[in-house]
């Protein structure tokens, strides 16, 4: 392979709770990318998202790299990780500085958002992202205020904030599985960055990524994030409900899921059965796709509440013009979008991956929206990190990114 395109190749690893996919793209020309390697293996050592079991999580990950690299015909050194869990949060915070020398500049927009960060941080906490929503100067509001006139610079921002520890453990995984870490970026903005289309991110959208430990909710407007939430009901809560209310195994009720599973209650036949195995193993009995409804219904009708009871606590709805978005493995249940309208009382539609080049159709499907996501953000993160060297502690090298993240945006 050439060097100038070994250059150009990115690689995007999603460690997900149930599964971990990797992607290895082109970056072309225009800044789009084409993918040209896909890998995934059943993710073991992780639970909502973090990290329980270090050496199941390396070979994990080891297997989804190997697969992506057979089929891309070459060998990964580094990649961008996306990071969820339990352990996130989020908050909105205001600062305000002096301009110094009465025209805003680089320095001032530095010094305006260490300013926003100036709160009480938990311990064990780290800011992963600064994320800017508008800045004010001398009361005139701006995306991007560099070069404008004035005395006092105002900015309103998005802190996302995560378990120290958990964001370690993370990245040494992949470390120890052969991939250096560029850099650990939130999966709600990548799967926003895959699955909202220009208008929905200006006018106001929500996003509701449903993966296997985690739901991860975010609300965008004005072309920037503007809440986030990390809700702890996901793939696998529906897969075990299903054990549980059908007594069966967590295996066979994995497998009812995908071939049967929906939310829709009206969508059943009343006396319709279908043979799944005893939870002691070795015979069938028959169950009810009336009661695996309920079941499954039930779940789903939590979730939805959860992210409903958090948009009506912020006051949030108003900035969701554009509806909500689902997307995720757990958005293929049957019937998740005519939920989603009925709850949220908003129009709802399922996010697939919006691919500009002529990729494999697996691509084209929703659990494949963060991998995708964190491949377009990686595009516009090169940039920063095209002088960094990989031969930096992991720990110094990923924290100096984490502080680098607001520069995205100007």
């Amino acid at each position: 392979m050439a060097k100038v395109f070994a250059d150009r190749i990115i690689t995007a690893i999603d460690v997900g709770t149930t599964k971990i996919c990797v992607l290895i793209a082109e970056r072309l020309r225009d800044n789009t990318v084409l993918v040209i390697g896909i890998g995934k293996s059943p993710s073991d050592g992780l639970k909502k998202g973090v990290v329980v079991n270090i050496n199941q999580t390396i070979q994990s990950i080891k297997s989804a790299v190997r697969e992506a690299e057979l089929m891309a015909g070459i060998s990964v050194q580094a990649g961008y990780v996306g990071i969820s869990g339990s352990h996130i949060h989020a908050l909105n915070v205001h600062g305000a500085v002096p301009i110094k020398k009465g025209v805003v500049r680089t320095q001032d927009i530095q010094n305006v958002l260490a300013a926003a960060q100036a709160i009480a941080i938990p311990e064990g906490q780290q800011v992963l992202h600064v994320l800017p929503q508008f800045f004010r100067v001398d009361g005139r509001q701006f995306t991007d205020p560099q070069g404008i006139h004035g005395i006092r610079l105002e900015v309103q921002a998005h802190i996302i904030l995560g378990a120290t520890a958990s964001v370690k453990d993370l990245a040494e995984c992949c470390e120890m599985a052969g991939v250096q870490v560029l850099d650990v970026i939130l999966e709600p903005i990548a799967s926003a960055e895959a699955v909202l289309s220009h208008d929905e991110q200006e006018l106001g959208a929500g996003i509701l990524d449903i993966g296997g430990g985690t739901a991860d909710f975010a609300i965008y407007q004005n072309g920037s994030i503007c809440h986030t939430k990390v809700v702890p009901v996901a793939g696998t809560q529906f897969t075990r409900d299903i054990a549980i209310g059908l007594r069966t195994t967590l295996e066979d009720a994995k497998r009812i899921k995908h071939e049967y599973a929906t939310v829709d209650l009206r969508g059943v036949p009343f006396n319709e059965e279908i043979e799944i195995e005893m939870i002691q193993g070795a015979e069938l009995q028959k169950a009810s796709l009336q009661m695996l409804a309920t079941i499954v219904h039930a779940r789903a009708h939590e979730l939805f509440l959860l992210i409903q009871e958090d948009i009506s606590r912020y006051d949030m709805a108003s900035a969701m013009a554009s509806g909500i978005v689902l997307t995720g493995g757990g958005s293929l249940l049957k019937g998740m979008k005519e939920l989603a309208e009925s709850v949220f009382q908003m129009p709802a539609r399922i996010g697939r991956p919006n691919l500009l080049h002529t990729l494999p159709e697996t691509l084209h499907n929703p659990i494949y929206a963060t991998a995708y996501g964190l491949l377009l953000s990686a595009v516009k993160k090169q940039g920063i990190h095209a002088q960094q060297s990989l031969q930096e502690p992991i720990t110094k090298r990923l924290f100096t990114s984490m502080r680098s993240w607001f520069s995205d945006f100007f």
